[in-house]
């Protein structure tokens, strides 16, 4: 049965704006699919009915006075429960964390509330978003949408299990080695990692620099409209950068003919499922039907994994710094194991680590002096089985080589839908940019789901 929780948030402003439909009625619909559908994902760790009716309701005067007050007013959206939300507790998926509502809003929650977004609601996350999947001792196990027995990816799998099955147009989650766009490729959804810095981050992450913030949407019109919402200057984080002078929604139609297109669907080191490949070399041929100038070449680089552990295990255990052993105990095992290997690491050894992350920032620098955008796989795999780390018993790194890498570049980075697997599991295609190049990203992103039909098709549960 069609439902207004099947509309993006583009097709909801449209209609609210012609009268013919209520965000009332729109936040009816997006809490009746959480009721009816959550218990087979379990997308949603908190769930706030009451203050989402009423804030629709507001939206509602305001678009009959014909005066909207932003331009996400009434647009049902989730947040990660790792972003600070006013009245709602932040747990970080964590039984360590405080249970008490919140007093401030983060940043991006501040912006899409300033512009009307309805809160809905805070979306699952592994414990202090550590790792590539959806689990955690608070909150339990996040299933996918195509198929619930398995991983939607993470570490905002909740995000993306949310938004897949119109439990709410829009959401914002964070990144700090693939986090939306990991699960954005095992839903078949659309997720970008700006430019770090773009989206101003308070209070800032113990994973440093490597963690963004970013949307998490079912179009990329919707992503592009998310971002221009949250992007900007704000003076509580040191790193952000200057407001951008043009929006990436205005970029949209700008098209991909003659873009230099590189495409590299093994970066030269990644062993990549012959499904997978296929799909992405598929699109690959898309951009060139398109007018893009495409070129298979690989960036030069191995695989840095050795050196993001390092950062990561260090962030781990700068986020579990004041948790004893009694608390540890009551832990993620992973979360646990990788703290206490951060804990060893010498200064030394993180400055090396750090040299590391800046010659490979070098490197794309120069290879995007020839390349205008670079195409690889989200993820060498289709979604494996839920509740587990990987699906061979090794770390979440194993299986994420595609995505940890351009968190340690700081580049703008998105995943899109670009075909499934014979047994019906989604595929998604990485559209990587230059620093500061995120309408780039998001415009090439735009022409390709413009070109196929990835995007249009439903989950199961749907």
């Amino acid at each position: 049965m069609s439902s207004t929780a099947d509309l993006s948030a583009t097709e909801l402003l449209t209609a609210y704006r012609t009268g013919e439909l209520s965000p009332v009625e729109a936040t009816r619909d997006a809490l009746e699919r959480i009721s009816r559908l959550d218990p087979h994902v379990n997308a949603f760790c908190l769930v706030d009915e009451a203050g989402a009716l009423a804030t629709a309701r507001e939206s509602e005067e305001r678009w009959r006075r014909g005066a909207p007050c932003g331009v996400l007013d009434g647009v049902p959206t989730s947040i990660k429960d790792i972003l600070l939300t006013a009245g709602w507790p932040t747990r970080r998926g964590s039984v360590t964390s405080d249970p008490a509502p919140g007093e401030v809003d983060g940043p991006p929650v501040a912006r899409v509330r300033e512009q009307g977004a309805v809160l809905i609601g805070k979306t699952t996350t592994p414990e202090l978003a550590w790792k590539g999947v959806t689990d955690s001792p608070l909150t339990g196990v996040t299933g996918n949408p195509w198929d619930p027995t398995l991983t939607a990816g993470g570490s905002s799998g909740g995000s993306a299990a949310a938004v897949g099955l119109g439990m709410g147009a829009l959401s914002l989650g964070t990144d700090g080695g693939g986090s939306v766009r990991i699960p954005a490729g095992f839903t078949g959804t659309v997720a970008h990692k700006p430019t770090y810095g773009r989206v101003p981050h308070h209070p800032a992450s113990p994973f440093g620099t490597l963690a963004h913030v970013g949307p998490m949407t079912r179009t990329v019109a919707d992503a592009a409209l998310l971002l221009d919402v949250i992007s900007g200057f704000d003076v509580r984080d040191p790193w952000a950068l200057p407001t951008p002078v043009r929006r990436c929604v205005d970029a949209q139609g700008d098209g991909v003919s003659g873009l230099r297109v590189a495409v590299s669907p093994t970066l030269g080191h990644v062993d990549v499922d012959a499904e997978v490949r296929a799909a992405v070399e598929a699109a690959a041929g898309v951009f060139a039907s398109l007018g893009a100038t495409v070129e298979y070449v690989d960036p030069g680089f191995a695989d840095p994994v050795e050196a993001f552990e390092t950062l990561w295990f260090t962030g781990a255990a700068k986020s579990m710094e004041a948790l004893d052993a009694a608390a540890r105990s009551r832990m993620d095992p992973g979360l646990v194991d990788i703290a206490t290997q951060g804990e060893k690491v010498s200064a030394v050894e993180y400055l090396t680590a750090m040299a590391v992350r800046n010659d490979l920032g070098s490197l794309m620098n120069e290879f995007h002096q020839r390349h205008d955008v670079l195409l690889t796989p989200t993820l060498p795999i289709a979604a494996f089985r839920a509740g587990q780390e990987s699906p061979d018993g090794r770390r979440w790194t194993t299986w994420t080589p595609f995505t940890y890498p351009f968190n340690m570049t700081q580049q703008p980075a998105a995943s899109v839908p670009c075909g499934f697997t014979a047994a019906g599991l989604p595929i998604g295609l990485q559209i990587v940019g230059p620093r500061h190049a995120d309408a780039r990203v998001l415009t090439a992103a735009y022409a390709f789901e413009q070109a196929t039909d990835h995007h249009l098709r439903r989950p199961p549960l749907l």
